[in-house]
């Protein structure tokens, strides 16, 4: 086996060299050929400069809820490119690295705007009490979340990306539109502090960050461009969708989808992806599936792997939808 580079080969009948793992039980020494773009680590900007493709009704949607200050909603089917929006807007618009907040069962609005270590400040009180060695201060025990962070008072917004809210519990959406609302939040473990202790400097969620805070205060100037993504799992309270702007991204068509690959994979491999792109539409006729699928299959067709092995495009174009 040897690396095959950028995988830039076209499949050879017979040729066997794509097939690292061969389930025969013989131990041998293979040099893995190189990761998709969109599977490299560590992350480096460079995964995020790609061109975001958006149609202009879409695009101006995201400019109204630019002007309103209001969050952004953002629907549509897994692959439609939801969590890349917020990348594209904070690119594009020159306002940092994107803090995000991945939503789960068991998210709450307060590990959002910040996380208190009880226990590692009550340990350290009883080690300075006996002298043991010298304090950190509260402000090593306090870390702004990623909607603390982005609620931070600076002269240009931060983007906020809310990934999947419609996976967490049914009051969270509820439970935001206060923050939303004020633009404000208070942290009572530094608000209670004597005269003596007025400003503390805590982490934020940004790496190795910190921010001066006085009563334990936090108030934003501008306020965050939120991008809240849904897979459309559940409805929302009228309420907070009255506080929202509403974008549903369409499913791309065969159009966009080439531009996808091209901005992906680059020019050369267009050209050749004709039959995996009719699979790719016929089967999406028929299901849901996400456009990273179809990257994925041109992908290994480009590193000479034969997709027409029984089962492999079913396994690399299967269904979204369904039971598993």
């Amino acid at each position: 086996m040897t690396d095959t580079g950028g995988m830039r080969g076209t499949p050879v009948p017979g040729d066997e060299e794509w097939r690292l793992f061969r389930g025969d039980g013989e131990e041998r020494h293979v040099a893995l050929p190189p990761a998709p773009p969109w599977r490299r680590f560590p992350r480096t900007t460079r995964a995020t400069e790609r061109p975001y493709l958006i149609g202009g009704k879409e695009a101006d949607v995201v400019s109204a809820a630019l002007h309103l200050r209001r969050p952004l909603l953002v629907t549509g089917h897994p692959g439609t490119g939801k969590s890349s929006l917020a990348h594209a807007i904070a690119r594009e618009l020159c306002l940092g690295t994107v803090l995000t907040w991945p939503v789960n069962s068991r998210s709450t609005v307060q590990d959002a705007l910040y996380l208190y270590d009880a226990v590692g400040r009550l340990r350290e009180s009883n080690l300075t009490r006996a002298g043991d060695e010298p304090g950190l201060g509260i402000g090593s025990y306090v870390r702004l979340g990623p909607l603390g962070t982005a609620l931070l008072p600076t002269a240009r917004p931060r983007v906020l990306l809310v990934d999947e809210l419609d996976k967490g519990d049914l009051d969270l959406p509820n439970d935001l539109l206060t923050v939303f609302e004020e633009g404000e939040f208070e942290i009572p473990e530094l608000a209670r502090l004597p005269d003596s202790q007025t400003t503390v400097a805590v982490m934020t969620f940004d790496a190795g960050a910190r921010a001066e805070l006085v009563r334990g205060q936090v108030r934003c100037e501008e306020f965050p461009i939120v991008v809240i993504t849904s897979n459309g799992e559940r409805e929302f309270p009228p309420a907070f969708l009255r506080r929202c702007i509403r974008l549903d991204l369409p499913d791309p068509d065969e159009d966009k989808l080439r531009a996808i690959v091209t901005a992906h994979l680059g020019e050369a491999e267009v050209a050749g992806m004709d039959e995996l792109m009719a699979a790719f539409l016929n089967r999406r006729a028929r299901g849901e599936l996400a456009t990273d699928q179809l990257l994925n299959a041109v992908f290994l067709r480009m590193g000479g792997v034969s997709l027409d092995a029984d089962g492999l495009l079913d396994a690399v174009l299967h269904q979204l939808g369904g039971t598993v």
